[in-house]
């Protein structure tokens, strides 16, 4: 049983980690239509800011968290309205083309400036924590709470704020939002930068667990898409629900198994799932 909730927690914050990511992506496809093949680099370029922050300003672990979160929303408002905003009556294709030429563009540019090295960001409270006989680090703690925390705050701006709604109104009805007078341009790059702080406070959350490399954001964005295509394409609650299920599968299954193959286990859940009910777990805008 120890060794259950020992790998259970280690699921816990991986699985917060994909669903911040994902939500972000989710959000983006859900009122814009777009499948945002950037998001990886988004993801990979909120680690370097994070590790630049901490390295080069000599700030906190917090506030290199969100200035890494500040730095990548404004990229992605700045890429929604020089990128995909004129390419918005154009053929799918050509913003999905688009949105990969960013990805190689962003992995270049980190390479140019910081080299092709692994990075490490020092735990901003090192050590480990026992919870019932489970031993935990401090990371993972901060991980699963900051998280949570994000997800929550995101719920409340969704659900109870005017701009949220605006959102909302746009992810079930582009067209009809627009007639009622909302701004879908404002609303538009206004999701690609709560999209890109999402993903860069998830990067900045899971760097110090894992090494930071211009190659992590092509690895984020297979599993991210993974993830909503298995919660149901648009749908906020299918993103966390199908984050979680991909962090169990991997985790356990390269624990239990081999941990040569959790990517592997992760993906074949989805093959199965889609198999049973291939439009996802969730419908779109539930």
């Amino acid at each position: 049983m120890t060794t259950f909730l020992q790998q259970l927690f280690n699921a816990l914050a991986l699985s917060g980690v994909y669903a911040l990511v994902a939500l972000g992506l989710t959000l983006v496809y859900g009122v814009m239509r777009v499948p945002n093949f950037a998001h990886g680099g988004l993801y990979m370029l909120g680690a370097y800011l994070a590790y630049a922050s901490l390295d080069r300003l000599g700030v906190g672990y917090v506030p290199a968290l969100l200035l890494a979160g500040l730095g990548v929303a404004l990229l992605a408002a700045l890429l929604e309205r020089v990128i995909f905003y004129p390419l918005r009556n154009a053929p799918h294709v050509h913003p999905m083309i688009a949105a990969i030429g960013v990805l190689f563009f962003l992995e270049a540019a980190v390479q140019l400036i910081w080299g092709p090295d692994f990075k490490r960001i020092p735990e901003p409270i090192p050590g480990i924590v026992t919870l019932g006989g489970v031993i935990v680090t401090w990371q993972r703690l901060i991980v699963i709470a900051a998280s949570v925390l994000a997800m929550l705050g995101l719920n409340f701006f969704l659900k109870r704020t005017l701009t949220g709604a605006t959102i909302e109104a746009m992810s079930q009805n582009r067209e009809g939002a627009r007639l009622v007078g909302i701004n879908t341009n404002r609303v538009g790059m206004l999701t690609f930068a709560i999209s890109g702080g999402l993903a860069a406070i998830a990067a900045a959350l899971i760097a110090p667990i894992n090494s930071v490399a211009p190659s992590m954001g092509e690895v984020m964005n297979l599993k991210v898409f993974a993830i909503i295509i298995l919660g149901g394409m648009g749908s906020v609650p299918g993103a966390i629900v199908g984050a979680f299920l991909l962090a169990l599968a991997e985790v356990f299954g390269g624990f239990y198994i081999n941990l040569d193959f959790a990517d592997v286990i992760g993906f074949a859940m989805l093959v199965v799932v889609l198999a049973i009910r291939p439009q996802g777990l969730f419908r779109k805008g539930t």
